[in-house]
């Protein structure tokens, strides 16, 4: 009897042993986030490197794609294919999810189909790569092209001018995104413009895309006058329009993917590498500096990066699923993890509607950030709180 109690002591004690270690094999696995370089999308690349920080470099793999991407597409599908290699990969995120991501996606699965593959700001089709990935998540453009023109109005614009090039108005969101501005600004009483600049991608680069910006937009002040606001599609225009407009005037609402970070440290000569991370003290010191250049009332962003909070925030959402503590296709699910990363912002969506054909996507979802418009003080100008006409849903 005695013996038998022994054994039973020795069972009894093993079992949560058993347990533990069960758990801590189920957690052993790894996730991947592929973003573009500090020079093309520097903010991306922060909010890997930052959910890499949290959870270490044994854990979290980081790798980059090609800044020439649509040349060298090959080398951006097998940078992404790579990760599935490791056997321990259990996720793979790419923000911002260049050409070449579905067809990416598609061989990862061929071979690694327990694989969550995740799409953040997508640049192919939205129904395409929706066949693809697992999940995708991009900015708002729907209710962002009826917001940013509405803003532009309750601050005083009578023109709204969009700065983009032929490659991002080949893309869906881009297009419809568009002809959204153009609706709205026909309800607003507003002069819709479209102006051209050179792609950073092609010959002239980086450099000379944005030499184009410095010397434009002079011109395009004096010709469309002080109460003209400014959007373009491209991360590397942001800079440079940020810094004329500073100087000769005009509004800027917030960039295509809005950030206290996109365009505005450079713009202004400020260096944040005290307050790096700390998007409330981010904030603070670029409004400081608008407002001692006279920008304040004109210039706006989202309090926190956009991009910082996708590569981070859908990186946090995948290990949430992996835990079993979310759902992959649950939109307050994918909030709460938005917002391990933007503890104070504010934030909408919805999922992604085919204009086609009116049907809503199970798998891909349209999210944004309230706006805050810099100044003494400065506001937030409550966007996430408007509903946005019905009609707007369905133009294209």
């Amino acid at each position: 009897m005695k013996k038998l109690i022994c054994v039973l002591l020795v069972l009894l004690l093993a079992v949560p042993f058993v347990a533990c270690e069960k758990k801590t094999d189920d957690n052993d696995f790894h996730i991947g986030i592929v973003t573009g370089s500090v020079s093309q999308s520097e903010d991306d690349r922060r909010g890997a490197e930052a959910f890499q920080a949290k959870y270490g470099e044994d854990r979290v793999i980081l790798a980059i794609y090609p800044d020439n991407f649509p040349e060298e597409l090959e080398t951006t599908i097998q940078n992404i294919v790579n990760l599935s290699a490791d056997p321990k990969m259990k996720a793979i995120i790419v923000n911002q999810a260049v050409p070449g991501t579905t067809e990416a996606f598609r061989r990862i699965k061929e071979t690694r189909p327990d694989i969550i593959c995740i799409a953040g700001e997508a640049h192919e089709d939205l129904p395409e790569i929706g066949s693809a990935a697992d999940l995708v998540c991009n900015n708002d453009f729907v209710a962002r092209g009826y917001l940013i023109i509405r803003t532009a109005h309750e601050l005083g614009c009578d023109t709204f001018v969009h700065i983009s090039f032929p490659r991002h108005m080949s893309y869906e969101t881009m297009s419809r995104r568009v002809a959204i501005m153009r609706a709205a600004c026909e309800e607003f009483g507003m002069q819709f413009v479209l102006e051209t600049a050179p792609d950073p991608t092609s010959d002239v680069g980086v450099t000379g895309a944005q030499a184009y910006i410095l010397e434009k937009v002079p011109e395009w002040v004096e010709k469309y006058g002080q109460n003209a606001a400014y959007f373009c599609t491209n991360d590397a225009h942001t800079e440079p329009l940020l810094k004329q407009l500073l100087t000769y005037g005009g509004y800027f609402i917030e960039a295509d993917l809005p950030s206290p970070l996109m365009g505005y440290p450079g713009a202004l000569g400020i260096d944040l590498t005290a307050e790096a991370g700390d998007f409330e003290k981010i904030l603070a010191k670029v409004e400081k500096s608008v407002c001692e250049k006279g920008g304040a009332g004109r210039f706006g962003t989202w309090a926190y990066s956009y991009g910082y909070t996708v590569s981070a925030g859908l990186a946090q959402h995948a290990m949430n699923v992996l835990e079993g503590k979310s759902e992959l296709l649950n939109m307050e699910d994918i909030a709460k993890a938005y917002q391990e990363f933007s503890p104070k912002a504010e934030w909408n969506g919805s999922q992604y509607t085919n204009a086609e054909t009116g049907v809503k996507s199970g798998n891909v979802f349209l999210v944004y950030q309230d706006t805050y418009i810099m100044g003494n003080p400065g506001k937030y100008m409550g966007s996430t709180k408007i509903e946005v006409p019905e009609k707007y849903f369905t133009i294209k």
